[in-house]
C-alpha cells in the first residue's frame, strides 16, 4: 500500500476519535444538574373512599420537580380526614380529595354540599338486585293507585326521579375492582331535599323501582305514566262523583264543568186559607153568634 495513503487514514482515524471523545465531553460527559426534590404527603398503601386517614396510611416522601397543585406538604394536615375519592399507594395526597377536618369519614364525608343520602330498598321482588353499584345513576319508578282515581282502572306507574346518582350499594362506598354484582338490600341515594321528601312520602305510600340509564345520558325524559287498564287496552273509566253535603252530587251542582239538563219543576199552586163571617143576633136581653165560613177562588 502507498505509504502516503496510510498516513492519511491513521491520521484521519486520530482525528475521527478525538473529535468522538470532545463531543461526548461537551453533551453526555460531565454529570447532570439533579432535579430539584419536594417533600410532599403520600400514601403509604391505597386508601378506599371513605376511610379516616391514620398515621400508618400516609407519610412524608420526595417529589421530583414542582410541587403538584393542591398536594398537602405537612403531614398533619392528612391525619384524622376522610378521603373522598381514592388515593392510591405512592400517589400524593390532594386536599380536593379529603373531607373538611372534623367532618369525619364514612358515608357523611363524601356527600356533596346541599345534597343529601336517602336509601332505598332493592331486592329480587323489586328489581335491579346487585346490579346497582357506587357511581352508577338510575330512575326512581313508583308503582300504586291513584288516589281519587277508580279503583278499576288499576294501579299506575309513573317516574317520580330521573338521573339520580347511586352513592353507595349497602356498605360499598366504592364499585368492586373486578366489575362483579353484589347482592345488596339497600341502596343509597344523592339527591336534593326536596326530592329526598318526594322519595320518602313515595316510598311509604307505594311502591318503589330503579331503573338503570346510562350515565352520559342526561336527557330528561317525560312519560306520561301507564294505567293497568290501558296495557289491555280498556277505556279509563272517571271516578264516580262524589256527594256534596247537602245531599246533591257535585254533577249535579254543575260544578265539574260538564253539560248539565235543567228541569223545570211545576210552582205548587197557592193555597188561600178560609174566611170566617161572625153574625151577632139579640133576641130581648139574649144574644148569640151564628159563624159562617166563606171559602175564595184564588186568582
Amino acid at each position: 500500500m502507498n505509504r502516503r495513503l496510510l498516513v492519511i487514514l491513521i491520521c484521519a482515524l486520530i482525528g475521527g476519535a478525538g473529535a468522538s471523545y470532545l463531543v461526548y465531553r461537551l453533551l453526555g460527559g460531565r454529570p447532570g444538574t439533579p432535579a430539584p426534590q419536594a417533600q410532599v404527603v403520600v400514601a403509604n398503601r391505597d386508601i378506599q373512599i371513605g376511610s379516616l386517614i391514620g398515621a400508618a396510611d400516609v407519610r412524608m416522601g420526595s417529589w421530583a420537580g414542582g410541587i403538584p397543585k393542591g398536594a398537602l406538604t405537612k403531614l398533619e394536615l392528612a391525619l384524622n380526614r376522610g378521603a373522598i375519592a381514592g388515593i392510591y399507594e405512592g400517589e400524593p395526597v390532594m386536599a380536593d380529595r379529603l373531607a373538611l377536618a372534623g367532618s369525619g369519614g364514612g358515608l357523611a364525608a363524601i356527600i356533596p354540599t346541599g345534597l343529601r343520602a336517602t336509601g332505598v330498598r332493592v331486592d329480587e321482588v323489586v328489581g335491579l338486585a346487585g346490579f346497582v353499584t357506587p357511581g352508577m345513576h338510575v330512575d326512581v319508578l313508583m308503582t300504586g293507585i291513584v288516589p281519587g282515581g277508580n279503583p278499576a282502572n288499576g294501579p299506575q306507574v309513573r317516574t317520580l326521579l330521573q338521573n339520580i346518582q347511586v352513592l353507595s350499594a349497602g356498605a360499598n362506598l366504592q364499585k368492586d375492582s373486578e366489575g362483579k354484582p353484589q347482592q345488596v338490600q339497600v341502596v343509597n341515594l344523592l339527591v336534593t331535599p326536596e326530592q329526598a321528601e318526594k322519595l320518602t312520602l313515595a316510598s311509604s305510600q307505594t311502591r318503589i323501582q330503579l331503573v338503570l340509564r346510562n350515565p352520559l345520558d342526561i336527557q330528561a325524559a317525560n312519560p306520561p305514566g301507564t294505567m293497568m287498564s290501558r296495557l289491555f287496552g280498556g277505556p279509563v273509566e272517571q271516578p264516580p262523583a262524589q256527594a256534596a253535603p247537602g245531599g246533591k252530587s257535585r254533577a249535579a251542582r254543575g260544578e265539574l264543568g260538564t253539560a248539565t239538563s235543567l228541569v223545570a219543576v211545576p210552582r205548587p199552586p197557592d193555597v188561600v186559607a178560609p174566611k170566617v163571617r161572625v153574625i151577632e143576633v139579640f133576641n130581648g136581653a139574649t144574644r148569640t153568634e151564628v159563624r159562617f165560613t166563606i171559602q175564595e177562588n184564588p186568582k
